[in-house]
C-alpha cells in the first residue's frame, strides 16, 4: 500500500519573497561586498589563500594564472573562471590599487583600457606585503577556517590581514539593492589613523581627517572640494571632486600646449579615449578654437596627453573649458558600504578604523595563545630534558634493563620498575621516583646522544631561558591591553617603515571654473544635406563656386545663418530641432555628420520628410498630410521650441503617418495620391489652418482598406508629372475639387 501522499499548500508570494531575499544575501554577503575586517571580497580572499596554499610566494618563480584560476574555482570559488581572473588581474594593477597585492607578469592591462591577456598567456605570484601583512598569520590559528562549497576543503573565512585594506585599497561593487564605492587611501597615513585611534578612541572625524587628509588615488589628480570631506568621512557617503593635473610649457614661436601628467581615477580605462574624442569634439563644434593638435604619449613613465594651442590663447580659460565640458574634472560617488558582523553597513572613516582595531584585538589574542601554548610545550621539554641531563646515567641504565618502549617510558613518567633489570638496589630505588611527563618521556626517548656535550647542554639552558622569557612576554600580551596596544601598534610602524609610499593625490579647496565662452560671430552658412541624411555646413562663397554640384548631389539645400536652428519633421508627427553650430563645417568635398549623430532623429524608426532653418518658416503655414487622409497648416512660430524633439502634429490613431510636410503658400495647391490611385487637388484656402495640437480636417474620402500613398504641394507653373496605373499624370493639369472629396480615378 502507497504511503498517504501529504500536499502542502504555500503562498506564491511568500516563497517568493522569500527566495529574492536569499538570493539577494547571498550576492551581498558571498559576491559584491568587501568584508570590513580584511577588506576584501570572497573571491579575492579565495584567489590569495589559493596562491598561498599553492606556494607562490613572491622570492619563488612566477605561475601560469590559469593554474591558479583553475585551483581556485575547483577548491573555493565555483563561479566561472572569468571572475576569479579578473579580480587577480585588479589586484594586480597599480593603477586601480593604491597597494597591489599579486605580482602580475605578462600582459595585465593598461591605464587606458587595454585588457589583460588570456589567463593562458600571463603568470602571476604574491607580492611580499600580501604575503607577510595579509598571510603571514594563518598558521597561528588567529583566523576560523569554514569549509569550502562541496565540504571537501577549509578555507578562511577572513584573512589576518594587519593593516585596514578596505581604505588602503577601496572597494567597487554592485549587489542587490545597494553598491559599495569606496576611495583608495594612502597606506602610512591610514596607518598612523589607525594608531591615532588606539591611542584615543574618541577621536572625532575632524582629527582623523588631520592625520588622513582624503583619498590617495593611485592616478594622482587633485580632490578640489576639501571642505565637503569632512560630511562624507562622517557619514560613508557622498561626493568627492576631482581634477586632473595640468601644467602649461612654452613652444617654439610664442606658441603654448596644455600638458596633462595626472588624471581623475575616474577617467582610468577606456574614459581616456573618450576624453581625447570629447576634446577633439570641442574643436568640431567650433567651443573653442585654440586647439591645433592633440596627441597622447603616455607611456610605462606616467600619463602624458598634450593638447597644442594657437598663439596668443587664453591658457587659464582653456583649461576651465575642459574642466566644464570633458571628464578633466569628475565626480566619485562615495559609499562606504562593507559586511561588518555579517551584515551590509555603510559606515564612516571611524567605523571603519574601528572595526579594523577589534579585529586586530582578536588576531592578537588569538595569536600570542597559541604562541604561549608553543612555548609552553616547549618549556615542558626543555625542563624534562634539563632533568634528564642531572640522571642521565639512570636513564641509560632503565634504557638497557627494559625489554621494549614501552616498558621505558612507565618507568620514565610513572615510575614503574618491575622487569627492568638494575645494576643496583640503589637504581632501583632512584627509579622508582621519577614522574617525567608523556610529552618529556618521549623528547628524552628520541633525544639524541650529541646533546648531551656540554656546549649543547649549555645552549639547551640559554633556549629554556629564551622560552621562560618568552612565556613571560605572550603572558603579559595577553593579560594586559596595554601590552597588547603596544605589540600592535609597533607591529603597524614596522609595516609603514617598509612598504608606505608618499602621498600622490593633492588635497585642497578649489573654485568652481568658470570658462568665459566667446561670443560667436553671426555669419551667413549653407547647409547641404544629401540622401544619406549626412549635413555639413560651409560658407557662400564655397557654394557659389560649386553651385551646380551642389545642387546635383544635395537633397536639401538651406541657407541660413551659423546661430540658427534646423527643424526637421519626421513621418512619426515628431519635430526635431539641431543647431547649425551642431553640424561640422568644412570644405566641400567633407562628408558631414549624420542627422542622427547630432539630433534624437533615429533614422531606422522613423523618416525625414522635410527640414528647414526655424527662420525660414516663421510666419508662413506648415502644412501636413497623414496616411488617413487628414490635412492642414500650422503656424511657423509654434515650432519654436527649446526642447531637441516635440510634436509636431497629432496623428489620427494607430496607422496613421505624417506622409508629406511643406510650406504652402496662398497660391499653392495641393494633390493628395492614394494607394488606390485617386487623386484630388485642392488649393490652399482650402486646407485648414489649426494648431499643432490637432489632427486636422479630413482632406479626402478614402475606403476602409485604402490610404493617402502621397501629397505633393505645387507652385503656379509646375508641371509635375507622376507614374500611376501604368500611365503618366500631370498633377498640374488635374481639376481643382473640394475637399473630403472622393478624387479622381487614373
Amino acid at each position: 500500500m502507497k504511503a498517504q501522499e501529504q500536499l502542502i499548500q504555500s503562498e506564491y508570494s511568500e516563497i517568493m519573497q522569500k527566495s529574492y531575499i536569499d538570493y539577494a544575501m547571498s550576492v551581498i554577503i558571498a559576491r559584491a561586498l568587501p568584508d570590513v575586517r580584511d577588506g576584501l571580497k570572497p573571491v579575492q580572499r579565495r584567489t590569495l589563500y589559493d596562491m598561498y596554499e599553492l606556494g607562490i610566494r613572491y622570492d619563488r618563480p612566477y605561475r601560469k594564472s590559469a593554474r591558479i584560476v583553475g585551483d581556485t574555482m575547483g577548491k573555493y570559488h565555483p563561479h566561472g573562471d572569468s571572475s576569479i581572473y579578473e579580480a587577480l588581474v585588479v589586484m594586480s594593477q597599480d593603477f586601480k590599487k593604491e597597494l597591489p597585492l599579486i605580482d602580475g607578469h605578462g600582459n595585465f592591462g593598461s591605464i587606458e583600457g587595454d585588457g589583460a591577456a588570456a589567463m593562458r598567456y600571463t603568470e602571476a605570484r604574491l607580492e611580499k606585503i600580501t604575503q607577510e601583512v595579509f598571510l603571514g598569520d594563518l598558521d597561528k590559528d588567529v583566523v576560523d577556517f569554514v569549509p569550502n562549497f562541496d565540504e571537501t576543503e577549509k578555507e578562511p573565512a577572513v584573512l589576518p590581514v594587519r593593516v585596514p585594506n578596505l581604505l588602503v585599497n577601496g572597494a567597487e561593487g554592485i549587489a542587490v539593492g545597494m553598491a559599495t564605492s569606496i576611495p583608495t587611501h594612502n597606506l602610512g597615513e591610514v596607518i598612523d589613523g589607525v594608531i591615532a585611534y588606539m591611542k584615543n578612541p574618541n577621536i572625532s572625524t575632524a582629527e582623523m581627517l588631520e592625520v588622513i587628509p582624503g583619498p590617495d588615488f593611485p592616478t594622482g589628480g587633485i580632490v578640489i572640494n576639501k571642505d565637503e570631506l569632512l560630511g562624507i568621512y562622517s557619514t560613508g557617503s557622498g561626493k568627492i571632486k576631482l581634477r586632473g593635473k595640468v601644467k602649461v610649457e612654452d613652444v617654439k614661436g610664442g606658441k603654448k600646449r596644455v600638458v596633462i601628467t595626472e588624471i581623475p581615477y575616474t577617467m582610468v580605462g577606456a574614459n581616456i579615449g573618450k576624453f581625447l574624442a570629447d576634446v577633439a569634439a570641442l574643436a568640431d563644434k567650433k567651443d573653442t578654437t585654440d586647439i591645433t593638435d592633440i596627441s597622447n604619449q603616455s607611456s610605462k613613465e606616467g600619463i602624458r596627453i598634450v593638447i597644442e594651442l594657437k598663439k596668443g590663447a587664453d591658457t587659464d580659460n582653456f583649461c576651465n573649458l575642459l574642466y566644464k565640458k570633458t571628464r578633466l574634472e569628475d565626480t566619485f560617488g562615495v559609499n562606504m558600504l562593507a559586511v561588518a558582523n555579517g551584515r551590509p553597513e555603510t559606515m564612516g572613516i571611524i567605523p571603519i578604523i574601528k572595526h579594523h582595531v577589534d579585529f586586530q584585538y582578536e588576531l592578537a589574542t588569538r595569536k600570542y595563545t597559541s604562541l604561549l601554548a608553543k612555548e609552553e610545550e616547549k618549556r615542558e621539554v626543555q625542563e624534562g630534558l634539563i632533568a634528564a641531563c642531572d640522571v642521565i646515567d639512570l636513564i641509560i641504565e632503565i634504557l638497557r634493563g627494559s625489554k621494549d618502549l614501552k616498558m621505558a617510558k612507565g618507568c620514565l613518567t610513572q615510575g614503574i620498575t618491575e622487569g627492568i633489570r638494575f645494576k643496583t638496589k640503589a637504581s632501583e630505588k632512584d627509579a622508582k621516583k621519577l614522574r617525567f611527563t608523556e610529552r618529556q618521556a618521549t623528547a628524552i626517548l628520541e633525544m639524541r646522544l650529541y646533546k648531551l656535550i656540554g656546549l649543547e647542554i649549555e645552549a639547551l639552558m640559554k633556549e629554556h631561558d629564551k622560552t621562560l622569557a618568552n612565556i613571560a612576554t605572550y603572558k603579559d600580551i595577553l593579560e594586559n591591553r596595554s601590552s597588547m596596544t603596544k605589540v600592535i601598534i609597533n607591529d603597524l610602524k614596522a609595516v609603514k617603515k617598509e612598504y608606505a609610499t608618499p602621498r600622490r593625490t593633492h588635497i585642497d579647496n578649489v573654485a568652481e571654473a568658470v570658462f568665459e565662452e566667446k561670443p560667436i560671430q553671426e555669419e551667413d552658412v549653407v547647409v547641404l544635406v544629401d540622401r544619406f541624411g549626412y549635413a555639413r555646413v560651409i560658407d557662400p562663397a564655397t557654394y557659389e563656386r560649386n553651385q551646380e554640384t551642389a545642387e546635383d548631389e544635395s537633397k536639401k539645400i538651406i541657407f541660413c545663418k551659423n546661430i540658427d536652428r534646423l527643424c526637421l519633421f519626421s513621418s512619426t508627427g515628431q519635430l526635431h530641432t539641431i543647431k547649425v553650430l551642431d553640424l561640422p563645417f568644412g570644405k566641400f568635398r567633407d562628408k558631414g555628420a549624420p542627422i542622427d549623430n547630432v539630433s534624437n532623429f533615429d533614422s531606422s524608426k522613423e523618416e525625414a520628410l522635410f527640414i528647414e532653418a526655424l527662420p525660414n518658416i516663421i510666419g508662413k503655414p506648415v502644412f501636413f498630410a497623414s496616411k488617413k487622409g487628414m490635412i492642414k497648416t500650422v503656424m511657423g512660430e509654434e515650432f519654436d521650441v527649446a526642447r531637441r524633439s516635440a510634436a509636431a502634429t497629432k496623428l489620427s490613431g494607430s496607422g496613421d503617418e505624417v506622409i508629406c510636410v511643406g510650406i504652402l503658400s496662398g497660391e499653392d495647391t495641393v494633390v493628395l495620391h492614394s494607394d488606390k490611385d485617386y487623386f484630388l487637388r485642392l488649393s490652399a484656402d482650402q486646407v485648414p489652418l489649426l494648431h499643432k495640437t490637432a489632427a486636422g480636417n479630413r482632406g479626402m474620402k478614402v475606403a476602409a482598406n485604402e490610404k493617402l500613398k502621397d501629397a505633393f504641394i505645387l507652385s503656379s507653373g509646375d508641371e509635375k508629372k507622376i507614374k500611376a496605373n501604368g500611365g503618366e499624370v500631370s498633377l498640374s493639369r488635374l481639376h481643382i475639387g473640394k475637399r473630403d472629396g472622393r478624387g479622381t480615378k487614373r
